[in-house]
């Protein structure tokens, strides 16, 4: 993977470009959770694939958006990122450091420049601490002593996530859920990292108070140059947020490319269908297509052979059951934007006839409604 990238610059930029080195790459990196059974109960009788070979990288300064279904592997990719789990497979690399199996000692100088957002802000705080013991214990446990003192760097933090300094000594059960990922946001902060992975930050916030964390994120990282890895299951806030997006589907990336190329010109069929489940304002348009896509997500255990999305798939071919399409830079597609698939989509989401709908109920629903 190259070092350097030329990145479309997000909204506000005078030259619409900036050329970035890679901060963090990850190849073939893989998860697979034992499973135990039979006798002796300890002998393993399978694996979880969570995650099964995925190449990624991220760069200095930009935000890259993570999407797909629930279990897709996207939560378990950013701990790997932040090394909370060791993969079993592949290899990752931060700043030229390969940190795949690195131990406490070795991780010791990199876990306070990779930090991260958890997903439920009412679990990921410690309630029998106050506010100001759970951002300052990062910089207590690393030794960082900021110019002015532990106790004002915090003060200075809650002021910059748009909380009151003199909630230093509340607790975490006197704050809205809103306010507790703002805490989180503190936290993840006070070590000044290189790299913030969020894991789903907004999904767990009443929708008045989403817009607030993910305006403030966006703040965080226009003034602090921090990168960041958001993870999301609404792609509309994905979309506001991150300058790149890959597309995850059991497992695998299917789908990666800059934020315009990829909501405007999708060439994997399950982005196509991702997109065309996005709610839209305007409700009597009819220039999308919907597509509602035939059963449910394979089991991980024991996913398809070849292509991973065949079995819902509705250009699927023999070779999509023998061979898994590498994730490759395709004719039409735009430098950067990479899609593993055979037989891709045109690159439109313009409707071009009847709405497209691959489940036999969904369609025997959908016809009585018609004639109803």
């Amino acid at each position: 993977m190259s070092e350097n990238v030329t990145l479309p610059e997000q909204q506000g930029s005078s030259d619409g470009v900036r050329e970035r080195r890679e901060l963090l790459s990850v190849e073939g990196m893989a998860m697979h959770f034992p499973i135990y059974g039979g006798f002796p109960f300890k002998r393993q009788v399978g694996a979880v694939k969570a995650v099964d070979g995925i190449d990624l990288s991220v760069y200095e300064g930009e935000s890259l958006g993570l999407v797909g279904e629930s279990g897709c592997g996207k939560s378990t990719t950013g701990r790997m990122m932040t090394r909370l789990l060791e993969p079993t497979g592949g290899k990752i690399t931060y700043r030229g450091q390969d940190i795949t199996h690195a131990g406490r000692r070795q991780l010791a100088p990199i876990r306070s420049e990779i930090q991260m957002i958890f997903q439920d802000p009412y679990s990921s705080l410690n309630p029998r601490q106050t506010v100001g013991t759970i951002i300052k214990s990062p910089m207590e446990v690393n030794g960082v002593n900021p110019s002015g003192g532990r106790e004002n760097r915090v003060r200075e933090l809650l002021e910059l996530v748009g909380l009151n300094p003199e909630h230093y000594n509340r607790f975490p059960h006197e704050f809205s859920g809103g306010q507790r990922q703002r805490i989180g946001v503190a936290r993840a902060l006070a070590l000044q990292p290189k790299l913030i992975v969020a894991d789903e930050p907004v999904s767990a916030l009443d929708v008045s108070i989403q817009a607030q964390v993910v305006n403030l994120l966006q703040k965080v990282q226009r003034e602090m140059g921090i990168a960041f890895v958001f993870i999301a299951h609404d792609l509309a806030i994905v979309r506001h947020f991150s300058e790149r997006v890959a597309v995850m589907y059991l497992g695998k990336v299917v789908e990666v490319a800059d934020r315009d190329s990829l909501y405007n010109r999708p060439r994997h069929p399950y982005t196509h269908a991702l997109l065309s489940a996005v709610p839209e304002a305007d409700v009597d348009s009819a220039s999308k297509e919907r597509i509602r896509l035939e059963g449910d997500v394979p089991s991980p255990v024991n996913p398809p052979s070849g292509c991973r999305f065949r079995t819902r798939c509705w250009k699927a071919q023999d070779k999509c059951a023998t061979d898994e399409p590498p994730l490759v830079q395709i004719s039409g597609n735009r430098e950067g934007h990479l899609t593993a698939c055979h037989f891709p989509e045109d690159p439109t989401t313009e409707k071009t006839g009847a709405d497209i709908v691959l489940d036999p109920a969904l369609a025997q629903l959908e016809k009585t409604a018609d004639t109803e």
